[in-house]
C-alpha cells in the first residue's frame, strides 16, 4: 500500500477525472412498462446528448429502440419530458429535430404521424379504444405571438396535427385515461402561475368518438397545486395536492375529495418536465409511492381503504427524478443513494429483493475516494433555518498540509423551484476527491420541505437564496470546516443567477462560476419562452410595474460592487437564458479589470449534453480556481484564457 502523501487541499490527484465522468455517465429517465417489457430513456453525452429509448425484455436483453439519429426529446415548455409512450410493443415518440411524433413498430423504420410544421407534442397517452393518442400540443405557427397550448387527440394511423379536445387555458399537462377509456382527466393553469403555485384538476366523460362530455373541475385553484392525476384500476381518480401545505395523496369519489395520506411529507415534485410519477397502483386498494422528508426520499405502500402507510425498506434515499412504475408483482423506479448513482431498479414485492437493471454511472471507486453527504441545518436570516448537504474532502491517498483548511465550493441548484440530490454524483466527488469541501444548498424556495419553505422565495429571489448560500458558507467556516478566504460558489440557470447575485451583492465569496445564469432580470422578463415568461412575477414582482426591483436585483447593473474573479459558461443555442445574459456580464466584469473568463459552447442549449463540453467546463472551472486560489491542480488541464489575470 503506497504511503499517504501530504499535499495542499485542491492539489490532490484523483481517480475521478472528467474523462471518467463523461465516458461512464448517462442520464436516465421516463420509465414505462408494457406487459413484461421495461422501457426508459438514456441521455448519452458520448452521442452528443442524444436521448435514446431503451427496452429490457423479460430474459434480461437490453437494446436500443430508437435508431440513430432519432432523438426522443420534446421541446414543449422547452424542458420537455413525456416524450414517448408505448403500447402492445409499439412506441410513439417525439423526435427532437423536427418535433414530429413518430410511430415505431419493432423491425420497422419510424414513421411520422404528425405533419411538418412548428408544432410540439408531449405527455402522450394511448387511447386504444379509439385508435388515437391524447397529448399536450404547443403550437408555434404564429411566430409573432405567444405559443398556444391545448390538449389534442392524434390518430395513430396516417398523418394529423391533432383534433383539439381542450383549449382556453395557458397551459395543460397530465392527460390520463381511465382503464375503461370512458373518462379523461387533466391539469390546467394560467399565467402568472407556475404549476406548483396553483393549477386545476379537471375530469370529463369521453364519447365513443373521443369528444369531451360534461367536463368538471374537481380540485385545485390559484393557490392549490395538483400533481399527477391517476386512475386506480377500479376507476377512482387519485391525485396529489398541497392544500394543507404538504403535498399528499387524495382521491375523488362520490363527488367528494378525501385524503389518502396525511403527513408532513412531499409526495410530489415540481412539474418542470412532463410525465413524472411518484405513485402507482399495485391493485385497487394498494398504492406504491415515494415521498421525501428532510431531503431524503423513501418508498412505501399505502392501503387506501385503511389510509395506512407502510414503509418499504430499501438502500435508496434519492427518488427525486419522479420515475416510478408498478405491476402487481414489482415496482420499477429510478433511485440512487450516496454510494450508488441513479439507476433503474426493480423491486420484487414477494421477496423484497432489488435488482439494478441499468445504472447512470457504472464506476467502481474505493470508499476512500468517496465523500458521503451529511444533511445539515443552519441559521439564516429572519431567525429561520436553512437546509443543505455537506460533503467533506475525501481522498485516502492524501492528507492536507498541517493547519490548512479546505477551500469550499457552494453549489446553488437550478429552478429555483427544485432541490439537490443525494445520490452519488461524480461531478461532486470530482471536487471532494481533490481536496475541496462542497456544500449543496437547498435554500429557501426549494422543494422537499413543504409549501411554506418553498414560498420563502416569493418576491425574494436574489435575496433569500443568496442569504442561505452565504450563511451556509459562513456556518462551515465557523465550524472550522472551510477556509474563509477560499470560498467559491457555482450554479446553473437559476443557480447561476444566485451565484452572480452572491458575488455582486455580498462580500463573502472569493470566486464563482456561472453556468448559463441570469445576469439581467429585466431582459429575462422580456425575452424568454412561454412557460417561464411570467415566472418572475412570483419570484421578483409584476413586470413592468415593478421594473425598478428588477433593475436593482440584476447583477449586470452593479458590477461596480463585484470585486472577485468570475468564470461564465454558456450554450449558444439556449432559448431559456439567451447567450446575451452571459456576454453582457462578461463584458462588464472584463471592463472593470477583474479576472474573468467566458466559455461559449456552440450547439449547446440550456444544460450541457455533449461529452466534450461537459468535460471542458468541469476542468475549466478547476483550472480557474487553481489560478485564483493559488494551488497546482494535479493532472493535465487545458488552459483557460483568463483576462485581467
Amino acid at each position: 500500500m503506497p504511503a499517504v502523501q501530504v499535499a495542499p487541499y485542491g492539489a490532490w490527484k484523483s481517480p475521478v477525472t472528467s474523462d471518467l465522468i463523461v465516458a461512464e455517465s448517462i442520464r436516465l429517465g421516463q420509465l414505462a412498462l408494457d406487459g413484461e417489457d421495461i422501457y426508459w430513456v438514456e441521455q448519452r453525452p458520448r452521442e452528443g446528448g442524444r436521448n435514446v429509448i431503451v427496452r429490457r425484455t423479460p430474459d434480461g436483453t437490453i437494446d436500443d429502440v430508437t435508431p440513430s439519429p432519432f432523438n426522443a426529446r420534446s421541446r414543449v415548455h422547452e424542458y420537455g419530458g413525456g416524450a414517448y409512450c408505448v403500447g402492445d410493443g409499439v412506441v410513439y415518440f417525439v423526435n427532437f429535430d423536427d418535433q414530429r411524433v413518430y410511430r415505431h413498430r419493432h423491425g420497422e423504420a419510424p414513421v411520422p404521424i404528425t405533419p411538418e410544421g412548428d408544432m410540439r407534442y408531449a405527455d402522450m397517452v394511448i387511447d386504444h379504444l379509439r385508435g388515437q393518442i391524447i397529448c399536450v400540443r404547443e403550437d408555434h405557427t404564429a411566430s409573432s405571438e405567444e405559443a398556444v397550448n391545448t390538449l389534442v387527440s392524434i390518430s395513430i394511423e396516417g398523418v394529423s396535427s391533432g383534433q383539439v379536445l381542450v383549449s382556453g387555458a395557458d397551459f395543460y399537462s397530465s392527460p390520463r385515461l381511465s382503464a375503461d377509456g370512458g373518462k379523461l382527466t387533466w391539469l390546467s393553469w394560467n399565467h402568472p402561475n407556475m404549476p406548483w403555485d396553483g393549477c386545476e384538476l379537471w375530469v370529463s366523460d369521453l364519447s365513443s368518438t373521443g369528444s369531451l362530455e360534461h367536463p368538471e373541475k374537481v380540485a385545485g385553484g390559484p393557490e392549490e397545486s395538483i400533481f399527477q392525476p391517476e386512475w386506480s384500476p377500479d376507476g377512482t381518480l387519485h391525485f396529489v395536492s398541497d392544500r394543507t401545505g404538504w403535498s399528499n395523496i387524495y382521491r375523488w369519489r362520490n363527488g367528494a375529495v378525501e385524503p389518502v395520506t396525511e403527513m408532513e411529507a412531499e409526495f410530489a415534485r415540481p412539474q418542470w418536465i412532463f410525465g413524472s410519477s411518484t405513485y402507482a397502483f399495485q391493485s385497487d386498494s394498494r398504492i406504491i409511492c415515494s415521498y421525501v422528508q428532510s431531503g431524503n426520499w423513501k418508498l412505501a405502500s399505502v392501503e387506501t381503504e385503511l389510509r395506512r402507510l407502510n414503509p418499504i425498506p430499501t438502500l435508496y434515499s434519492d427518488m427525486a427524478r419522479g420515475d416510478l412504475r408498478v405491476t402487481s408483482d414489482t415496482a420499477v423506479i429510478i433511485a440512487g443513494s450516496p454510494v450508488e448513482a441513479l439507476s433503474v431498479v426493480r423491486l420484487d414485492f414477494a421477496t423484497g429483493d432489488t435488482q439494478v437493471l441499468r445504472t447512470s454511472g457504472d464506476v467502481s471507486l474505493g470508499q476512500a475516494y468517496l465523500s458521503p453527504p451529511e444533511a445539515i441545518e443552519y441559521p439564516t436570516e429572519q431567525n429561520l433555518t436553512a437546509h443543505a448537504f455537506y460533503y467533506p474532502p475525501s481522498n485516502g491517498d492524501y492528507e492536507p498540509t498541517p493547519g490548512e483548511k479546505p477551500p469550499l465550493l457552494v453549489k446553488s441548484h437550478g429552478g429555483p423551484t427544485n432541490a439537490t440530490s443525494v445520490s452519488l454524483d461524480l461531478s461532486i466527488q470530482y471536487w471532494t476527491s481533490r481536496g475541496f469541501a462542497v456544500l449543496d444548498v437547498n435554500y429557501g424556495g426549494s422543494t422537499a420541505y413543504g409549501r411554506a419553505y418553498r414560498e420563502r422565495l416569493k418576491g425574494q429571489w436574489g435575496i433569500v437564496d443568496v442569504d442561505d448560500c452565504v450563511n451556509g458558507a459562513l456556518y462551515l467556516v465557523r465550524q472550522g470546516l472551510a477556509d474563509g478566504k477560499r470560498l467559491a460558489i457555482d450554479g446553473g440557470s437559476a443557480g447561476g443567477y444566485t451565484t452572480l447575485a452572491a458575488l455582486t451583492f455580498r462580500n463573502v465569496f472569493a470566486a464563482g462560476a456561472s453556468y448559463y445564469g441570469v445576469s439581467d432580470l429585466e431582459t429575462l422578463a422580456k425575452d424568454t419562452h412561454k412557460f417561464e415568461s411570467r415566472y418572475l412575477d412570483g419570484l421578483v414582482g409584476t413586470y413592468p410595474q415593478e421594473a425598478e426591483v428588477y433593475r436593482q436585483r440584476s447583477p449586470v447593473n452593479f458590477t461596480s460592487q463585484l470585486s472577485c474573479p468570475l468564470i461564465l459558461f454558456q450554450g449558444l443555442e439556449d432559448k431559456i437564458v439567451p447567450p446575451d445574459q452571459a456576454e453582457s456580464m462578461f463584458d462588464a466584469v472584463r471592463a472593470k479589470g477583474i479576472a474573468t473568463a467566458y466559455l461559449p459552447f456552440p450547439g449547446e442549449q440550456h444544460g450541457f449534453r455533449r461529452a466534450e463540453n461537459i468535460k471542458r467546463a468541469l476542468d475549466a472551472e478547476l483550472y480557474f480556481y487553481s489560478k485564483i486560489f493559488g494551488f497546482d491542480a494535479a493532472g493535465p488541464l487545458e488552459p483557460v484564457d483568463i483576462v485581467n489575470h
